[in-house]
């Protein structure tokens, strides 16, 4: 019998995005579940399975920081990753108020993603 996999849900309103992303963490062996809007997150049938979630900041209805609140406040913790064209020390610091372990800037260079969703997985 094989080990389950570790389910990841990511957030990105880019489709390029979202399936360059889902394809890099499936080839490390990731489960991936993709959603195109904040407000697809919380409907996902997969929210409840996920280990982590990858959430752009930058989408339209909800920015990555306001679908995290909106999370904490129907007490999903899950842990979370932010992602960022433009990470800035004032964004740092609202996304770790809203409960994102890290926040990264994209591109996405290297394990970056890979090593923050490991660090994000073994601490909860």
């Amino acid at each position: 019998m094989t080990a389950a996999k570790t389910m990841i849900l990511v957030v990105d309103d880019d489709e390029a995005v979202r399936e360059s992303l889902k394809f890099a963490l499936e080839l490390e062996g990731l489960e991936v579940n993709l959603c195109s809007d904040g407000e697809d997150v919380f409907l996902h049938p997969a929210l409840a399975l996920a280990k982590c979630l990858v959430i752009d900041f930058k989408m339209p209805e909800l920015d990555g920081i306001e679908v995290l609140q909106g999370l904490r406040s129907r007490g999903l913790n899950l842990p979370a990753i932010l992602i960022t064209g433009h990470a800035t020390s004032a964004l740092r610091q609202r996304a770790a108020s809203a409960g994102a372990l890290a926040v990264l800037q994209k591109p996405l260079i290297g394990t970056v993603l890979l090593d923050s969703i490991r660090q994000a997985v073994r601490a909860c």
